[in-house]
């Protein structure tokens, strides 16, 4: 009993931290991605180099806070040996590694070029072109967090 609670206590965290950042990459797609196309190039790299200023210091913490509850539910499941919540709180850590190694090799790198340009003050030529690489990946991004977060509930439900 105590460690089924436990379970279900990490895997609420997991839920709570998951769907920050999910509702997160949900907004950047569905409002930042449209009104972005409506500015110049200039004002895109200044506003995304500070959007991505404070991002990126700011939400590691729900992030990694969702990949360490989310498997600590997975663990948990296991020393308690309930197959069905190891295979569905697994299938949420799956999905939240293959969001980490998009953000990790597309976003990351992107965000970094924006900032750098902001905080100088300078334009980017290839600025447009940046966000457009960053755009390309955001729906996909929103996906496996939403699913992750689905998956969590699933957990919380069995």
């Amino acid at each position: 009993m105590i460690v089924d609670n436990a379970t279900q206590a990490a895997a609420l965290i997991g839920v709570l931290a998951t769907a920050v950042v999910y509702g997160t990459d949900v907004f950047c797609a569905m409002v930042l991605r449209p009104a972005l196309a409506k500015v110049d190039d200039n004002a895109l790299v200044v506003i995304m180099g500070n959007v991505h200023r404070y991002g990126d210091r700011r939400m590691p913490v729900p992030g990694v806070l969702g990949v360490v509850a989310t498997g600590a539910a997975a663990v948990l499941a296991v020393v308690d040996a309930q197959w069905l919540r190891v295979a569905v709180s697994g299938v949420a850590l799956l999905l939240l590694v293959v969001w980490l190694v998009v953000y990790a090799r597309v976003s990351a790198p992107i965000n970094r070029q924006l900032t750098a340009a902001a905080d100088d003050g300078r334009s980017l030529p290839n600025g447009r072109a940046l966000q457009a690489n960053w755009d390309r990946v955001i729906v996909a991004r929103a996906t496996l967090q939403g699913l992750a977060v689905a998956a969590l509930c699933v957990v919380l439900a069995i």
